[in-house]
């Protein structure tokens, strides 16, 4: 997962940081010229001014030669003055400071060469940022997605003063704000099915081939290893294969499921089911649904109705990570016929582009709660955002 995506984006550092090199080369090398010639500039002024100390000091001995009679009159009279050595050192000095009219000069130029700052500029921005655009939209990211991303992305960048050593870091830091602000923090299902007194009813959507069955069956197995008792209920009875399906699935990890009849009525079915769970003490209701039907319009009435009946805790759709675009789109027109609580992430492990786990939560503003991430019970992994920003290099 990932894996195209990263490349993209550990290019588009590479990018950024030839752009400022360019543009250090026109900015920084004149400034170095300028700072060496001030620097020798400033060298010959100490050789002058020790030069001239050094005169200074030849002088002022000869006149203290005349000046030592008076001194040791005026120290016999209990005056304190300094040393005649002393005051050589003083006089020199002072008559050299006396000479100087300017300070040293202290500003941007003397620190320029290691504390050069770099200022994106917009049109820096936006010829740096086309590459990194073209590189999301190719590893289906949405257009939305990545419009935000430019946006905080902007706002983060352009204008402000960057430290050259900082630049890639600086920016780093502000895909990752762009990315943590996408993806939605998701909640902790084993705690709420805990939580809750009595059964606890989850109903699943997804479109057929998406691995809706086999994600079922992995999270039965993640209840089941946290001591929580389930029972499956085949509500796709639209297709005989999925009955099957389930029933092996129920075999393998030792629940109950209840079934009926191909073309049997879903919504009875998971009303059967949720009938069994009470009676039986079991905890959670695990309701699969058909995945297609003749028409659109058909399917969601259909949703509608299992949902109407069950009254389901938690409704969780099952989105088939590699299909991008289109798993958004369904993701939206089942949430828009019976409301979704969360999505489950199939076949993340053959996911190269990982720009569907970007995009669709954000899209129908509902958290990703676990990661398909291969075929065994097992393989179901907790969504992580600091997991997947780590994974993006950032």
């Amino acid at each position: 997962m990932f894996k195209f995506l990263k490349e993209k984006i550990s290019s588009f550092f590479k990018k950024t940081k030839e752009k400022t090199e360019e543009k250090k080369e026109k900015l920084v090398k004149p400034a170095e010229k300028k700072l060496k010639e001030k620097k020798q500039k400033k060298e010959k002024q100490i050789k002058e001014r020790e030069k001239k100390k050094k005169k200074n000091l030849e002088d002022i001995k000869e006149e203290r030669k005349v000046t030592e009679k008076v001194l040791e009159d005026i120290k016999e009279e209990g005056i304190e003055i300094s040393s005649p050595e002393k005051r050589t050192e003083e006089l020199a000095e002072k008559k050299l400071e006396s000479e100087e009219t300017g300070k040293e000069e202290k500003g941007f130029w003397a620190r320029i060469k290691n504390k050069f700052n770099f200022r994106i500029s917009e049109e820096d921005f936006e010829e740096i940022f086309s590459d990194l655009e073209f590189s999301l939209l190719e590893n289906n990211v949405s257009i939305e997605v990545e419009e935000k991303i430019k946006e905080i992305l902007k706002k983060e960048l352009v204008g402000k003063e960057i430290k050259k050593l900082e630049l890639e870091e600086s920016i780093k830091s502000a895909l990752k704000k762009s990315v943590e602000s996408i993806l939605i923090e998701p909640f902790d299902l084993v705690q709420k099915i805990k939580e809750k007194q009595g059964t606890f009813v989850i109903l699943f959507f997804g479109i057929n081939g998406s691995g809706k069955t086999t994600t079922i069956a992995k999270l039965a197995n993640l209840l089941n290893k946290n001591k929580i008792s389930s029972v499956l209920a085949a509500g796709d009875t639209f297709r005989a294969a999925s009955i099957e399906q389930l029933t092996e699935h129920a075999k393998k990890l030792k629940i109950e499921i209840i079934k009926s009849q191909y073309n049997a009525d879903p919504a009875s079915v998971a009303f059967d089911a949720i009938k069994h769970a009470n009676s039986r003490n079991i905890k959670v209701v695990l309701i699969d649904t058909a995945g297609r039907m003749h028409t659109k319009e058909n399917l969601m009435k259909e949703m509608q109705k299992i949902s109407r009946v069950s009254k389901a805790d938690m409704k969780i759709f099952i989105a088939e990570s590699i299909t991008g675009s289109d798993a958004i789109e369904q993701a939206k027109a089942f949430n828009e016929a019976v409301g979704i609580d969360g999505v489950i992430l199939s076949k993340v492990d053959v996911d190269e582009k990982g720009g569907t786990a970007l995009s669709l939560s954000y899209m129908i503003k509902k958290p990703i709660l676990y990661l398909g991430i291969g075929q065994n019970y097992e393989d179901l992994e907790k969504f992580d955002k600091e997991k997947i920003i780590k994974n993006l290099g950032l």
